[in-house]
């Protein structure tokens, strides 16, 4: 995420927990029998998918706001039916949530963005995207902004969405459970790939996700405390934690939502007929 695209409201510096990409180090493969593996001394980590089952993994660190960067090259070829997600969680029956999800295709066909907030176990937020190139070809950056103003969702350090902290209007937003980055690739071919009317090709399997570039620039949680001062700590400094779009950004994000946004919970009257959240009107 380019420096550039966002405006830091507080200068002071603080040294918040910024470390590079080592899977070895900072994430625990947690299932899938031996499909996740970690490559090249732990610059390189892979998730397989094939008919008995999928993989995943997560980080080792739980966080109270961050910046999570992460390099993907998706899986190539026939995908549909497929999902591959890298999101942020926190445990229980009532959890936070921050989402990408990528919906598989046919080949030649793209992929589609699918993004989501929860807060306490309630969601129905979500924005699709297509992506302006194949997320097949080569590895491309997806990041996560969380801070107690907004998420921003990026890629390739363009941002594509931004939800803002509304609790002004009713509108729950994550602040108070910390939570884990994890990542998965799993089949879900009753719904993923044009509402489940298209399966998938197992004659394809294994399909196989690389990633790389793992970066975690966060108020890590531990033992109850926030390595951050004052716990979310307005006036640190990652300036990610006080962060905001400037003009710049936001008519980069406008370009996108205008040319490749598919759906917008926020425009769809007819799923909520007795007015949209709140959020959208206030928006």
């Amino acid at each position: 995420m380019a420096n550039s695209y966002f405006l830091p409201l507080f200068l002071s510096l603080t040294f918040i927990s910024s470390v590079s990409a080592n899977f070895q180090r900072d994430v625990e493969i947690t299932w899938g029998d031996g499909r996740g593996q970690i490559k090249n001394n732990g610059e390189l980590l892979t998730l397989s998918l094939d008919k008995s089952s999928g993989s995943g993994f997560q980080s080792r660190n739980e966080y109270l706001f961050g910046k999570i960067d992460m390099q993907m090259k998706l899986v190539p070829g026939n995908s549909a039916g497929t999902v591959t997600t890298l999101y942020l969680k926190s445990p229980g029956t009532t959890w936070d949530e921050i989402d990408f999800e990528f919906l598989g295709n046919l080949s030649g066909d793209p992929y589609t963005l699918h993004t989501n907030v929860y807060t306490q176990g309630k969601g129905d937020k979500e924005q699709q995207f297509k992506l302006w190139f194949d997320p097949t070809a080569d590895f491309h950056t997806y990041t996560i902004l969380w801070n107690p103003q907004r998420i921003i969702f990026t890629v390739d350090g363009t941002p594509i969405r931004e939800f803002k902290n509304m609790e002004s209007v009713g509108t729950l937003f994550p602040k108070n459970q910390p939570m884990r980055m994890y990542s998965s690739l799993w089949n879900a071919d009753d719904w993923a790939t044009r509402g489940g009317l298209v399966k998938t090709d197992w004659s394809k399997a294994p399909f196989t996700a690389s990633y790389r570039g793992f970066n975690q620039e966060a108020c890590v949680w531990s033992n109850g405390k926030s390595s951050c001062p004052n716990g979310s700590g307005q006036g640190t400094s990652g300036s990610w934690l006080s962060q905001e779009l400037d003009s710049t950004a936001q008519e980069r994000m406008r370009w996108v939502q205008k040319n490749y946004m598919i759906y917008n919970y926020c425009t769809d009257t007819k799923r909520f007929p007795q007015g949209l959240p709140k959020e959208c009107l206030a928006a």
